[in-house]
């Protein structure tokens, strides 16, 4: 038995260059939205890092005080030894 219609045509059919350029463009996107959140999460975590190492550097040169009975300081060991070894080394 013949087919009644010959062809079926929808009302639009998208080529093949019509379906790369849609997938070019959804990747593209993807990949331009990875690469805006993982330079903000880096920034937040250098933000962050930078400013605990300021925090342990400042604690331990004895510019902050101790934090829970915790003293890092070692400037008075270091003045406190250079005294001593000029003191000795005086005598």
């Amino acid at each position: 038995m013949a087919h009644r219609m010959n062809e079926l045509k929808p009302e639009h059919c998208y080529t093949k260059e019509e379906v790369d350029k849609l997938i070019e463009k959804a990747i593209d996107d993807a990949i331009r939205k990875h690469n805006r959140n993982a330079a903000t999460i880096s920034m937040i975590l250098g933000i962050i890092f930078l400013a605990l190492f300021a925090e342990g550097f400042f604690r331990v040169m004895g510019m902050i005080p101790p934090f829970l009975g915790i003293d890092a300081s070692v400037i008075q060991d270091i003045v406190d030894r250079v005294k001593e070894e000029v003191l000795r080394t005086l005598s």
